[in-house]
């Protein structure tokens, strides 16, 4: 399309193959935006180790374009008088994401008033986004506050557009809010709003068709990245219609259209009895699996006993140990990884969960292995090729400008980047990179105040030192 305040620079559009998989020229536009605050030092530090990485490996042969496109405080001062409350987010940026399917962000503010509460959330859900995918590792030597930060190299599919973030909520005092309580207590009979006069009140839809292209989607990840398990995180306990249906949906989804390649836990159990006791019969095992089974009532033992018998079925392809070649499917509470993370991370590999406990989940990790400030991620649409990467810090305006923060981020989610139009050899050569400088313990101010013998290094310095180091 033709743009009015964009320039396309000359290059080829990454496109989508009728076979789900993105076709990727040598010379691809990307869009970027460089972000607020801190994201101009990031922006001009990053792009430096993403050409050279590219140059390094594929000399002449491929070269990224980059199309600077707009949102944030950039636009706004720019477009303001022209767009209004829109310059904060331009149409022509979302359409140039669209268009180029490829790009990767900066971190952006999030507006002051008006009628768009994160940019960034608005990205996702105008894109449709539904991945927000972060994965955490741990590189030797960054400081950590735990015994054994190396345990962790975990991968989260987080949804990203339904659940809390949908933001369908209302102010209590408002007319709507009242119309809303009304209605759920006048006709719905809702008798466990506990201040009704003072509530505020919010929804937290969890759909089908949601839940199941995010599991999908980590499954596949898990697959195709030759990992050991995929982790659905719920509170089922508690919301049984909206994260005990995601849970189920999961496992529902994993049996019937992965059924060859992988296994659930319990039926891993139950197939492990048999490979003991081939003479095992159905009763005993529901009891070796669910050592209540006696005090269940007969519906609930007939259930056990109909999973037994389900997994019995599975003995030719899965019996044998042949299970342990296959992804683990399981699940646990939210609350429960939060402490299991800490304590047992090795048991943890792909995780998919939903909005706000990915939320929680996705920091409280990055926190074990160095912190935001090098934690990657990505927004990603799998079925239609789209996909934004981008820091997963904020803005940080107090050091803008400074060529003090460390680019860690954006460099990182670049490698993601790369990873996903397939120039894996420059991803690659990326992480060597950072793995051999953070290793001479030449750091931005965030580790080196706590890397004994450690250099200090600017913003800019850190993308001189990764160059040096390709």
């Amino acid at each position: 399309m033709a743009y009015t305040y964009l320039t396309v620079p000359t290059g080829d559009k990454i496109t989508m193959g009728s076979d789900g998989k993105l076709i990727v020229p040598d010379n691809p536009i990307i869009p970027f935006i460089e972000g607020d605050g801190t994201g101009v030092d990031i922006w001009k530090a990053s792009v430096r180790v993403f050409d050279e990485a590219v140059e390094k490996v594929y000399g002449s042969k491929r070269k990224i374009s980059w199309m600077e496109v707009y949102a944030g405080e950039k636009p706004f001062n720019l477009f303001r008088k022209k767009m209004g409350d829109k310059a904060w987010l331009p149409d022509e940026t979302v359409e140039a994401f669209r268009e180029f399917l490829v790009g990767i962000k900066g971190p952006l503010t999030t507006p002051i008033g008006g009628g768009i509460r994160s940019l960034n959330v608005a990205l996702r859900q105008l894109l449709d986004l539904y991945t927000c995918l972060r994965p955490v590792r741990y590189f030797q030597g960054v400081p950590s506050p735990v015994k054994k930060p190396q345990d962790v190299d975990m991968v989260i599919f987080r949804e990203n557009c339904e659940d809390i973030y949908a933001g369908i909520e209302w102010m209590t005092g408002t007319a709507d809010c009242e119309k809303v309580k009304k209605f759920l207590i006048g006709e719905m009979g809702v008798k466990k709003i506990r201040f009704p006069e003072t509530s505020s009140i919010g929804i937290k839809p969890i759909s089908k068709q949601g839940s199941e292209r995010l599991i999908r989607a980590a499954i596949q990840y898990a697959l195709g990245h030759k990992r050991k398990s995929v982790t659905l995180v719920h509170k089922g306990n508690i919301m049984k219609f909206t994260d005990g249906a995601f849970k189920d949906w999961g496992y529902t989804l994993a049996t019937t259209e992965f059924r060859s390649e992988i296994v659930t836990e319990r039926e891993s159990r139950i197939i492990d009895n048999l490979d003991r006791n081939p003479g095992l019969s159905v009763e005993d095992n529901a009891r070796m699996i669910d050592p209540g089974y006696d005090m269940m009532s007969p519906k609930q033992q007939k259930s056990i006993r109909n999973e037994v018998a389900a997994a019995r079925k599975l003995m030719k392809t899965h019996g044998a140990g042949q299970w342990k070649k296959h992804v683990m499917i399981k699940d646990t509470l939210a609350d429960i990884i939060m402490q299991q993370i800490l304590t047992r991370a090795k048991e943890f590999d792909v995780v998919a969960t939903m909005n706000l406990e990915g939320d929680f989940l996705s920091d409280a990790l990055a926190a074990q292995v160095g912190g935001i400030g090098i934690a990657p991620g990505a927004n990603i649409n799998y079925v239609t090729g789209h996909a934004i990467f981008e820091a997963t810090h904020g803005t940080a305006p107090k050091y803008a400008n400074l060529d003090k923060v460390n680019p860690g981020s954006v460099i990182l989610s670049g490698v993601m980047m790369l990873e996903h139009m397939g120039w894996q050899e420059a991803a690659d050569l990326i992480v060597k990179a950072i793995d051999k400088t953070i290793g001479q313990k030449r750091v931005t101010y965030d580790f080196e105040r706590m890397m004994q013998g450690a250099t200090l290094l600017t913003c800019s310095g850190f993308a001189d030192a990764l160059i040096e180091n390709m």
